[in-house]
């Protein structure tokens, strides 16, 4: 009798407890809609393609999802054996839909439910416009993989007629011409031996031509002939013109941008040398910034000219389209698949470019868009960023790994990745991953275990990119395999349960 009142007791405290969860679930729900519907209302005068409209909608539920903490939610969701909704992103109504259908059913049976099962079609329908998506960016891809190998040219993709064929055959599937370096007659010659790489192979590959936005670097140095390294704890000059000799100061530099120089506040963060050298503003003086260097590598380095500056505290107002840049955009855009658009910030920044495509070819909405996320300012403003692009043309997000590590910091990268990968899989927007992918195998011919395990990480992208070095060829086909091997245990955040055989 007390087993069988105990068993009555811990029904009814299970069916109270479902009722309520069925209850929260179908708030969070109601409030998603809710909050989702008023922002696409806001974004629907920027949203111009068809295909982008019923994402944009998933994306403005998913911001509406991810603006309260629903951890606890998911725990109680766990015991029950019913989603947790860790991987609802490309589908946030939909899997809202089916687990409380679940809950009304395990409550008050299935013939009393209001709410209904979303069907196969619509639960999936997310996950089928991101590999349209991608499709329209990048073609279908070599070897049977879902995520796009892309390769940074070096001068010998002109030279050599061979060597983009070698590349292609080991497994790229879009390339990257970086217009800051050489001109159109180099691109003019890459492109031709890419066009006869595709002939012989049949199959096509994407160009990305990748504008190279105003990036700030050391101009002219000078250090005192007593000292060698630049040290933690030393103070570097950054000056608005050349400085007159300065004992106070063993190091002084100019910049590219001079005009940043007068932007700087006592206290802004400054990187020097992508990072290299990292300090704070100390005093504003006649002569420039005063820079503290804080912290360097074991024994300091060399201050060298034409180093990358970041400045992650200090809006630099300038425009991301430079003089050269404007000239570039007439041969990118009769040749390239794709514009990456470097230093990118704001919905702004991207309606100047599209206004720029648009005095070009009257079909500029058909060339993609590569937004290149390289600052914080460019990470708060994604939604934004994204809207407008998308809403207009084909649309990538680049995780520009190199300048948004020294902007934001190395120790936050790996957590800001992640939510970039998040949101642009809730927009249905592919994803690059780039910077340093493979390095060590590319530049040296051996890989190391940090390199082969972040590759891995890579998979969840749609296209990742490798940069240029001596073994380039080596790195493609190691990383073409290790996509696929990886796509047989992840897909975005989701683990494919195959059969092990190693036990």
């Amino acid at each position: 009798m007390t087993v069988l009142q105990t068993t009555e007791s811990d029904e009814r405290r299970d069916a109270g407890g479902l009722l309520e969860l069925a209850r929260d679930v179908r708030a969070l729900r109601d409030h998603v809609a809710a909050e989702g519907r008023r922002a696409f209302q806001d974004w629907r005068p920027l949203i111009h393609r068809p295909s982008f409209a019923a994402s944009a909608l998933n994306f403005a539920h998913y911001l509406a999802l991810r603006h309260r903490d629903i951890r606890p939610l998911q725990r109680r969701l766990m015991q029950y054996g019913l989603s947790s909704l860790g991987r609802l992103e490309g589908r946030v109504l939909a899997t809202l839909d089916a687990v409380e259908a679940a809950l009304q059913r395990m409550t008050a049976g299935g013939a009393e439910s209001r709410a209904e099962f979303p069907t196969e079609q619509q639960f999936f329908r997310g996950e089928r416009q991101l590999h349209e998506n991608a499709l329209e960016l990048f073609a279908p891809c070599a070897n049977g993989r879902e995520v796009r190998i892309l390769v940074t040219l070096s001068a010998e993709a002109a030279a050599d007629p061979g060597y983009l064929l070698e590349l292609a055959r080991r497994g790229m599937d879009a390339v990257r011409i970086n217009c800051a370096h050489d001109d159109e007659t180099v691109w003019a010659a890459m492109i031709d031996h890419l066009r006869a790489a595709e002939r012989a192979l049949g199959r096509k590959i994407a160009i990305l031509m990748d504008i190279a936005g105003p990036k700030c670097r050391t101009d002219k140095v000078w250090v005192a002939p007593d000292r060698k390294a630049l040290l933690s704890g030393d103070r570097l000059l950054l000056c608005r013109s050349a400085p007159a000799e300065s004992s106070r100061f063993p190091f002084r530099a100019t910049c590219t941008m001079p005009e940043i120089v007068d932007r700087l506040e006592v206290g802004a963060r400054v990187y020097v040398d992508d990072g290299r050298f990292a300090g704070r503003i100390e005093a504003i003086e006649e002569g420039g910034a005063v820079l503290l260097i804080e912290r360097t590598k074991i024994g300091g380095g060399k201050l060298k000219p034409q180093k990358g500056l970041n400045f992650p505290d200090t809006p630099l107002e300038i425009s991301p389209l430079t003089p050269s840049d404007l000239t570039n955009l007439d041969f990118v855009c009769r040749h390239a698949d794709m514009i990456g658009y470097s230093f990118v910030e704001t919905a702004a920044d991207v309606e100047l470019l599209q206004g720029e495509l648009a005095k070009r070819r009257p079909d500029w909405d058909r060339l993609g868009l590569v937004a290149k996320i390289e600052t914080p300012r460019a990470v708060s403003n994604l939604p934004a960023l994204i809207v407008q692009a998308a809403g207009r043309q084909p649309l990538a997000v680049m995780i520009a790994r190199g300048d948004l590590a020294v902007e934001i910091g190395f120790e936050r990268l790996a957590e800001m990745q992640e939510e970039i990968l998040w949101l642009c899989e809730a927009a249905h927007v592919p994803v690059i991953w780039a910077t340093q992918v493979l390095e060590s195998l590319v530049k040296t011919g051996m890989p190391s275990r940090g390199d082969m395990t972040d590759a891995a990480m890579s998979a969840r992208a749609d296209c990742v990119m490798l940069n240029k070095g001596p073994n380039l060829a080596a790195g493609i086909a190691a990383l073409d395999g290790l996509l696929r091997r990886m796509s047989e245990n992840q897909a975005k955040k989701t683990p494919q349960l195959r059969a092990l055989q190693s036990w």
